[in-house]
């Protein structure tokens, strides 16, 4: 098994850990700066500015690490990390939470990095399966990473936002000591020009491989719908509290490691990666669907069910989907089109959670019947990206 790879791992799992030890603590820290009626709305414009900042510099970090190799960016992204963490345990005013977001988000360069690390430590034949490997380690350190969070915050509500910028230390650390650069010199990119920082240019550079972006694009809105609501639905619909939310979630992060570690290696050795990419699509359409269905028979069996589907079908396509997009361009480009990909994937994060809240409000299952049908249409892409492969 690949050494280099196995570190990689070892380096995400502390950085899923880190990302998620401060989630049970940020309304409370949030608290302390805005009235109890403010705090959700401020904890949103703190999730909505670094998703801008991410949107701006991912394509941009991609770019470098094209042109001066991975393992600086990946080195400069953590140290932001590290800043935005000490940043927000130190406190003291809502502006300084903002300006630790802000930080985080400018350097947050780290996924896109490492997605084109493994891109070019892999054979295409093995991508898939180490991009399903990513997934489940981070799964393993989001459900780590709240339960150590909530230890330590009885502690303190600081000490969290501390020992994750330790964490994530000891990832820059490892990085630095123990991985070598994968992308070689004579295989970078050559030139840089302003043109190449530019966030909008990279979104026009791929137009031979749009059609996978914009299946990327509408995956990414459905399931974010069902991230940003499922709490608020459960909470609303079914009168859940804490406890329960967190069990289900539990759940949630097991299927989902599940499903990448073990159901999509063993599904690989007998489907194609197409066939085995549509199970995880229509897996994804029918728990949207099984939640619809909650809203008018109550049923703890109907939302089980709903969440193992999606979950199990995120984990099967998601891991397809980053191994075909990581093949369509050669190795100077993998840098930048992770950054495209992850920059996407932000504008999604800023964007769905506006328009769910609006539609929400006026109807919890026409929410979820837009996600279906987003999946539905992602299914009929889908196969026209196939299509389209055949035509170029």
């Amino acid at each position: 098994m690949n050494v280099r790879l196995l570190i990689l791992l070892g380096i995400i799992l502390m950085n899923a850990v880190g990302m998620s030890v401060v989630l049970p603590l940020l309304p409370f820290l949030v608290g302390k700066y805005l009235p109890v009626q403010q705090v959700a709305l401020g904890m949103s414009a703190l999730m909505s500015v670094f998703a801008v900042c991410t949107f701006i510099a991912s394509p941009i970090l991609g770019a470098l690490s094209d042109r001066y190799g991975r393992r600086k960016i990946l080195i400069i992204s953590l140290l932001g990390s590290v800043t935005g963490y000490v940043l927000f345990g130190i406190g003291g005013a809502l502006w300084i939470l903002f300006l630790g977001r802000i930080i985080d988000g400018l350097t947050a360069g780290n996924i896109s990095t490492l997605f084109a690390y493994v891109s070019d430590s892999t054979s295409p034949e093995e991508r898939t399966k180490w991009f399903g490997y990513m997934g489940s380690v981070m799964g393993v350190g989001l459900l780590a990473g709240p339960a150590l969070g909530g230890l330590l915050g009885a502690i303190s509500w600081s000490l969290p936002f501390f020992v994750t910028a330790g964490i994530i230390f000891l990832s820059c650390l490892a990085v630095y000591y123990w991985l070598p650069e994968s992308l070689p010199a004579q295989k970078r990119t050559t030139q840089l020009s302003i043109a190449s920082l530019n966030v909008f240019a990279h979104l026009k550079g791929f137009k031979e491989i749009r059609i996978l972006l914009i299946l990327g694009v509408l995956f990414y809105a459905g399931l974010e719908i069902f991230q940003f609501n499922f709490t608020i639905f459960l909470k609303d619909i079914y009168k859940w509290g804490p406890t329960y939310i967190g069990a289900l979630l539990t759940l949630a992060g097991a299927c989902d490691i599940v499903s990448r570690a073990l159901l999509l290696p063993c599904l690989l050795k007998r489907l194609s990666e197409r066939t085995t990419a549509n199970i995880g699509l229509f897996a994804l359409a029918t728990g949207l669907a099984l939640i619809i269905v909650s809203v008018f028979l109550s049923s703890v069996l109907v939302i089980a069910l709903a969440v193992i589907c999606i979950l199990a079908g995120e984990g099967l396509f998601d891991p397809i989907y980053n191994s075909r997009l990581s093949q369509s361009v050669d190795e100077s480009e993998q840098g930048k089109l992770q950054g495209v990909n992850q920059s996407l994937q932000a504008c999604t994060r800023v964007l769905i959670p506006l328009g769910a809240a609006t539609i929400y409000y006026y109807s919890p299952s026409a929410l979820y019947v837009m996600a279906t049908l987003i999946i539905i249409l992602s299914i009929i892409i889908h196969e026209k990206s196939f299509s389209h492969r055949r035509h170029r």
